[in-house]
Order: C-alpha cells, then sequence, then structure tokens
C-alpha cells in the first residue's frame, strides 16, 4: 500500500533550518532553495523545476448553479489513517439577489484525490436547489465573503474547533464593527461551522488613491453619487485585504495568515498594489498588527503585485508558491519563493512560472491560486489549484460559464513534483574551469563561435558536524552523468580516502542515492565538522540528506 500522509505530518520528522547540522539535528535534509546552507559554488547555476500537472485535469470542474461564475480558492486535507481527502472552494456565482450566496465555501471529497465528489451536506440551499454541498455562505453587508483557507490541527484538544477556517467576509453592526476584514470558523468535521462572531482583523475597502486618514480621524466616511447613491469607504492603512491563507507555524509556535496586504502607491495614496503581509496568534482568535514582510522590487514590471502568498513550513524553511499577478495581462503566474524565518523572503526565481498555465482554450489558461496545503503522497508532493482561463481582476468573464458543458472556464486541478526536486542545482554552460575563460576558435567563416560548452560543476556546504551521521543521500540525476562526493577539514584541506578520486561514481537517477568511497565510510571519521563537496558532471542535485 502507498504511504500517503499529510505535508503537515511529513514535517514532524523534518529537519532544521539555518542551523549547522549536529548529530541531533539529524537527519537533515538540505534544499537549494536558497544558498543559506552552501559555502560557494563553482562553475553552476541554480533552476527551477516545473511541476508537471496531471494529465486528467480538472479534476473538480463547475458544474452546479452555484458554480456559475468560478471555482478556485482551494484548501486540502488528506487523513493519514483513512486516506481520505478533504478540499474546501470557492464558489462564484453571477445570480444577482441574495449577497450571501454570491460567494460561498463548496466541500468536496474523494478516495484517491482523483475522483472526486461533492455531497449534499443539506446545510444551504441555493434559491430552489436544496442539495447542495455549499458548507458556508457570506454574513451579507456591502460586498461579497471571499476565500477559504482551511487547517486540521491536529493539537486542538476541543473536538468542536479541530478544523479552523480563516476566510474575509463583512460584519454588520455597530459602526465602529461594521466593514470588511479577515473572520475565522470552527468546525468539528470540516463541513458544519460555526462562525465566530466578530471580525479578527480589519480590511480598507473603497479607499483606492485617497490618502490615509490622520491619526484619531474616522476610518469610515461616505460620499454621495450623483444618482443619489450613497459609497461607503473605510481608510484602513497597511491592512489584509480579501485573500488570507493560514498554517500552523511550529518554530514559532503559533498559528499565521499571510495574505494580500495593500500598500500604498508613489502619491502615497491608498491601494496602490497587494504585497505580502503576516499577522500570527496563538489562540486563533486575537491576531497581531498586520506586518508588510515582501513587496515588488524594483525588477518586476510596474503592474506586477502579488495576488496572495500562501506559505507552508517544509523540511525546516518556509515555502510559498507565490501568485504574482500582471494586472495589464490579467494573469497570474505561480513563483517560489522561500524564507527561513517567516519574516525575510527570498525570490532568487521571481517570475519564474513554477506551475506552468495553460495553453489554449482550456480552464487554467488565465490564472492560478495555489494553497498553503499539498498533500504528500509516497514520494509525491501534489500541489492542488484552482484556476480561471481569464483574468481575476474585477468578475470580468466569470459569466461564460455554462452548467452542463465540458467547455470549462474553471476549475481544480494539482500538480506534482518528486521528493524535494523544487530547485536544480547543475553546471552551467557558460562556465569554465579556467577563469577567464578561453577565446573561442575562429569558424571558416571568420566568426567566433560560442566555445565547447561546460559540464562539470560542485557545491560545498557550509561546514557540518557529521558526529553521529552514517549516511550522505543525494536527490539527484546522474542517468547521464557522474556525481561524486567528497569531504574537506573545516580548513579546506582534502581528506584522505574520502577525496573526490576516492569516491565511487554515483550514475543514477534517484531520491537518495548513498555516497560512498572506495575503501571508507562515514564510521572512519573522527567526531567534528565538515564540508560536504558534491562534484557534478552532467548531473542535477536536488537536495542533501544526512542520516
Amino acid at each position: 500500500m502507498t504511504k500517503s500522509l499529510s505535508l503537515l505530518a511529513v514535517l514532524a520528522c523534518a529537519g532544521l533550518g539555518v542551523e549547522h547540522a549536529t548529530a541531533a539535528s539529524l537527519p537533515r535534509t538540505i534544499l537549494f532553495v536558497d544558498d543559506e546552507d552552501v559555502l560557494y559554488r563553482a562553475g553552476v547555476t541554480r533552476k527551477i523545476v516545473p511541476m508537471q500537472k496531471f494529465a486528467g485535469n480538472p479534476v473538480i470542474a463547475p458544474d452546479k448553479p452555484w458554480e456559475a461564475g468560478s471555482i478556485a480558492w482551494t484548501s486540502v486535507y488528506r487523513d493519514p489513517k483513512t486516506g481520505k481527502f478533504q478540499l474546501w472552494y470557492q464558489a462564484y456565482n453571477q445570480r444577482k439577489g441574495d449577497r450571501t450566496l454570491e460567494n460561498t465555501v463548496a466541500y468536496a471529497e474523494s478516495p484517491d484525490g482523483i475522483v472526486w465528489t461533492k455531497p449534499n451536506v443539506g446545510l444551504f440551499p441555493f434559491y430552489e436547489e436544496k442539495e447542495t454541498n455549499i458548507v458556508l455562505v457570506g454574513s451579507g453587508g456591502y460586498s461579497s465573503r471571499y476565500c477559504c483557507s482551511v487547517l486540521f490541527d491536529e493539537r486542538e484538544t476541543d473536538p468542536a474547533r479541530r478544523y479552523k477556517m480563516v476566510y474575509y467576509d463583512w460584519s454588520i453592526g455597530t459602526e465602529e464593527e461594521r466593514g470588511s476584514g479577515t473572520h475565522v470558523a470552527f468546525s468539528p468535521d470540516g463541513i458544519r461551522w460555526t462562525k465566530h462572531g466578530r471580525m479578527v482583523l480589519k480590511s480598507g475597502y473603497g479607499a483606492k488613491g485617497i490618502q490615509a486618514p490622520l491619526q484619531g480621524e474616522r476610518i469610515m466616511s461616505e460620499e454621495k453619487a450623483a444618482n443619489g447613491t450613497v459609497r461607503k469607504k473605510w481608510a484602513v492603512p497597511l491592512s489584509m485585504s480579501d485573500a488570507a491563507d493560514v498554517l500552523y507555524d511550529p518554530r514559532h509556535e503559533a498559528y499565521v495568515i499571510y495574505g494580500k496586504m495593500w500598500i500604498p502607491g508613489p502619491d502615497g495614496g491608498l491601494s496602490w498594489k497587494h504585497a505580502m503581509g503576516r499577522s500570527q496568534s496563538k489562540d486563533f482568535l486575537q491576531w497581531s498588527k498586520p506586518e508588510l514582510v515582501l513587496t515588488p522590487n524594483d525588477r518586476d514590471p510596474p503592474m506586477l503585485e502579488f495576488h496572495t502568498s500562501p506559505a507552508f513550513f517544509y523540511n525546516g524553511q518556509y515555502l510559498s508558491l507565490n501568485q504574482v499577478l500582471d494586472r495589464r495581462a490579467g494573469t497570474i503566474d505561480l513563483e517560489l519563493i522561500s524564507s527561513r524565518d517567516g519574516f525575510r523572503w527570498d525570490r532568487s526565481f521571481a517570475s519564474v512560472p513554477i506551475v506552468a498555465r495553460g495553453a489554449g482554450a482550456v480552464f487554467d489558461a488565465g490564472s492560478l491560486f495555489s494553497n498553503s496545503t499539498p498533500i504528500v503522497v509516497g514520494d509525491e508532493i501534489r500541489f492542488y489549484f484552482g484556476a480561471y482561463r481569464g483574468t481575476a481582476i474585477g468578475g470580468v468573464g466569470f459569466d461564460r460559464q455554462k452548467i452542463g458543458s465540458k467547455d470549462y472556464f474553471s476549475g481544480i486541478g494539482y500538480a506534482s513534483t518528486r521528493r524535494d526536486r523544487f530547485v536544480a542545482v547543475l553546471p552551467d554552460p557558460a562556465s569554465s574551469v579556467r577563469n577567464p575563460a578561453p577565446q573561442p576558435k575562429a569558424g571558416p567563416d571568420g566568426k567566433l563561435g560560442p566555445g565547447p560548452a561546460n559540464t562539470i560543476g560542485q557545491v560545498t556546504l557550509k561546514p557540518i558536524d557529521l558526529t553521529g551521521a552514517r549516511d550522505i543521500l543525494l536527490n539527484a540525476d546522474a542517468a547521464k552523468g557522474k556525481i561524486r562526493v567528497e569531504l574537506l577539514d573545516e580548513d579546506g584541506y582534502r581528506l584522505r580516502g574520502f577525496t573526490k578520486d576516492d569516491a565511487v561514481p554515483i550514475a543514477a537517477d534517484g531520491l537518495e542515492l548513498r555516497a560512498a568511497w572506495k575503501a571508507k565510510s562515514l564510521r572512519d571519521l573522527p567526531a567534528g565538522r565538515y564540508l560536504v563537496r558534491v562534484h557534478l558532471e552532467n548531473a542535477e542535485l536536488f537536495a542533501v540528506t544526512l542520516r
């Protein structure tokens, strides 16, 4: 039977992040999503490993009246005991009337994550439709409810709060309470939800371009239009917007929300672009003031911003399939970003898609929506995503879906990668052993050729205490080349019996390729700190595990 776990269960045995490995911290897996564990690299480059989309996507398609606008914005959980998948998604429809039903949370389940059903849960009818899979509706108010980030909390002692949800909605009450913001709900089974009565984080709304209020000034104002209608505005600077994703952060021992956060524009006007915000809580009810942790930078096109940035904790660090919105093109792509502390984020692979949008008239051609809940199935990591054929801006094109048609304008699918294969280190073809590189020779036509492509390189890790380590395992593809592992002392001197020439060449593609030497093993090493150097020849390295 294939072993399948939620990612949270896998993290229980993951290694540490930035700390030097010791015997107590083993086993430890080093990813190359950043260079924090690398002393130096020579003749190599790093590249994103694109995820492979499931050929049968979408695994969930819009086929219900309440899904006639679009479906996306997902969370997924798999019970490690029963193997049952549960998935929550946003179902948007264009039917005018009851605003509480305009944007609902719907529920699906599956035995394998591929074939899904939408059970009638008997909770919320959709107008004349009495049998629905809707598990949460909006509260009503000035606009719609959005997003649905669900966390299964295995630490929770209260069975009624085992499932937790973060979502955006409206509060109706006193002037102080009115407005939009982040809300939370609880459930014993992921189906029957109880809303917490008050918003936990307040959002700005309708105040795009205006200056922030003066200190102590009211944040709410009203503006009467020529036709007599009254437009309400809530001017809340540096506030979370209408999308958020939640995780439990074991390093900070807190629940953490990452999501859209408005930043002011060049003139100081509010709600210019979305960036990445962070808030945390110990009890899921009292949340810290949102903190801005990552913004678009000078290398990004002027119309680029973050849609939302769902993060997950993996192998002692934080990863996110950051949603990058191009407002000019109306598209959302997914880029991999990483962090060692949850606050400072690395965008080394900015604007390099890790999941490709679909080509042509397909459900995922325009916008991709990632989440904070990847699922580990054996040696595969699945990333479920929602998608639109068109733009995510302003609901444009959300009236095109015809229920009953197989021509899908939105849907939910998944992309996957083999375990730990997010980023590869490989020889840089443009590099050279000699520095500067030898000049290429002129061809018969007198023009200079490109010169021979480089095929070798090495990556040397920072000093590691190998006391107690018995194996160095490589997640690598050397099927068309070779890999050799070399050990040096902390000062960079090679160790007899552990040199590149002493190493047994690895010439295979595998997730756990064992480093070996002709006459020595790690048991022969005195206790202490060493440099681990991996020599690559026509090969790609994804991760190193010390065990």
